[in-house]
């Protein structure tokens, strides 16, 4: 059972493992599994037991560590060597969410720019990945004060709109887009929450849901094709989203059905704001077009648990993400600040400088 008055870190690091909340299991249950071994993450990543992208990278450099720690040799060569197939393992896991890469990344600049025994670099990589938590949660906390700044004046409290589940269960803890509505409600600036159910996987339903009943955030679950009516009827001040990948020019991946909300949010002249740490934005891709679509298992669609709602004989597609035009993007809520699209480019520098 979770202690409701401590807070949501969907990755730690204890008894020299790592510790996932397994989030296929909530809301019914809230437990844990133990992580040992760089296959045992590289799977909690692929099955989702651990999922959105800041945490995924959390956990991906637990897991290089965890392979670093699995490697029997005391030569440089031969360890790096050994090192480099951990982190394709790793990176095979989701293909859209780019803070997987940019943590693995890091990883390996840190064995390799570690001139030291490989004892040593193992001891380093732990203190990195420790160190990738820490300034995630941070990150976190900096994007969330920074949303507050740019939501609608007007009314005084506001209801705001999200997608999928950006919360502490996505990142290090606090949230992307949900941390934005954290600092909202407690700026006593939030109304109330409307938390797309978010179809297949219910990541609103199910998780987005549970963190705001764990804090006392008013929530309340809409379905997916619900949220045009809602903001015909003044329901909804302002959307914001998370993101997997965003590319240079602004176009930002995230959970599917984002790209159909960005649109209808634009149809009613409702603020539409993407918050992510510029970790995630991919300067190597000039526009969202060059985005990798990871695509499921076609259960997630046609059963609900163990119940099937499909008919047999029917075909399926099954994209986990969608590309949302920069041009539908009122902000990019970062870490350094609130960013229209067109002007991404300039934080490249600083976002390298992360790496």
């Amino acid at each position: 059972m979770k202690d409701l008055s401590s807070p949501i870190y969907p990755v730690i690091w204890e008894n020299d493992r790592a510790v996932l909340i397994d989030q296929t299991r909530l809301p019914e249950e809230y437990t844990t599994v133990a992580i040992s071994s760089s296959q045992e993450m590289a799977k909690a990543i692929k099955i989702m037991i651990v999922r959105g992208a800041p945490a995924i990278g959390v956990a991906a450099a637990y897991g290089m560590y965890l392979g670093a720690r699995e490697i029997d040799s005391e030569d440089r060569t031969i360890f790096l060597a050994e090192l480099e197939k951990t982190a394709q393992l790793l990176r095979q896991t989701r293909p859209t969410a780019v803070n997987l890469f940019w943590a693995i990344s890091r990883m390996l600049k840190t064995a390799y720019e570690t001139i030291a025994s490989v004892a040593e670099i193992k001891t380093t990589l732990l203190q990195t990945a420790r160190a990738i938590q820490a300034e995630d949660l941070q990150t976190c906390q900096a994007i969330g004060d920074n949303g507050i700044s740019v939501l609608p004046k007007n009314p005084a409290k506001l209801n705001l709109l999200t997608h999928c589940n950006a919360g502490a269960l996505a990142t290090a803890g606090y949230g992307t887009a949900l941390g934005v509505i954290r600092s909202a409600h407690t700026a006593g600036r939030l109304e109330r929450v409307y938390a797309d159910e978010t179809r297949p996987r219910l990541q609103g339903a199910k998780l987005t849901a549970w963190e705001c009943v764990q804090e006392g955030i008013p929530v309340t679950v809409i379905s997916d094709n619900m949220a045009a009516h809602c903001m015909k009827l003044g329901k909804i001040d302002a959307v914001v989203v998370g993101a997997d990948r965003i590319a240079a020019n602004g176009d930002a991946a995230n959970k599917i059905g984002t790209y159909s909300l960005a649109i209808v949010a634009a149809a009613h002249n409702i603020p539409f704001f993407v918050a992510a740490p510029l970790s995630t934005v991919d300067f190597e891709l000039s526009d969202g077009s060059q985005i990798p679509i990871e695509e499921r298992n076609p259960s997630e669609i046609y059963q609900i648990g163990q119940t099937v709602i499909c008919p047999e004989g029917v075909e399926f597609y099954n994209p986990a993400f969608d590309v949302t035009p920069a041009k539908l993007i009122t902000g990019i809520i970062t870490e350094q600040g609130v960013v229209e699209p067109s002007q991404l480019k300039q934080y490249q520098i600083l976002a390298a400088q992360k790496v």
